[in-house]
């Protein structure tokens, strides 16, 4: 993981975050909630997933070297507990929490330097047990379980009758044509 690779990811982020909440947005909120047995049941449970996940990981991140000063808006942000913790009882609700949490990993992953990048760093998951890894590491992984999760949400909008269309990095990595 490097900064420039950090600041593609959030923005491939933000942008995927916008497609999937806009397609989403065009079935009604009972289809939404539908359990459609995927592991976190619904689109909207899964979609909370990935912003809970999001929130988790800011929150551990914001211990490393003292955190980045875009973190300090973690502070309008909770802690959540759970992998299955709801933030938002609808689309609508869990569509702004996301937005303002996409504009925090935006800036986060701007702020990022490789020295910030280098070492290890400690954390404890939700259970309470303490790992230690790469903190370059630790960061690919919270970009790819948001890829991950997103996947299964554009199968169950799929599934729902909407086509998400395009989902490819591709999409979003600059061209150097000149």
């Amino acid at each position: 993981m490097t900064p420039p690779i950090a600041n593609l990811m959030a923005e491939y982020n933000r942008w995927m975050n916008r497609r999937l909440f806009d397609c989403a947005a065009t079935l009604a909120q009972t289809a939404v909630l539908e359990d459609r047995g995927a592991y976190f049941g619904s689109i909207l449970g899964t979609l909370n997933h990935i912003a809970v996940g999001d929130t988790i990981w800011l929150h551990r991140f914001s211990g490393h070297q003292g955190g980045l000063a875009s973190l300090a808006a973690l502070a309008g942000f909770p802690r959540p507990t759970s992998l299955r913790q709801s933030l938002s009882a609808d689309l609508a609700g869990l569509r702004i929490y996301r937005q303002r949490l996409d504009e925090l990993i935006v800036a986060w992953a701007g702020e990022l330097t490789p020295e910030h990048l280098s070492g290890d760093f400690t954390y404890a998951n939700t259970s309470g047990l303490t790992s230690r890894k790469s903190f370059a590491a630790l960061v690919q992984h919270f970009f790819n379980h948001q890829t991950h999760h997103r996947g299964q949400v554009t199968t169950l909008l799929f599934q729902a009758g909407v086509d998400v269309g395009v989902t490819d990095l591709l999409a979003v990595i600059p061209s150097d044509d000149a």
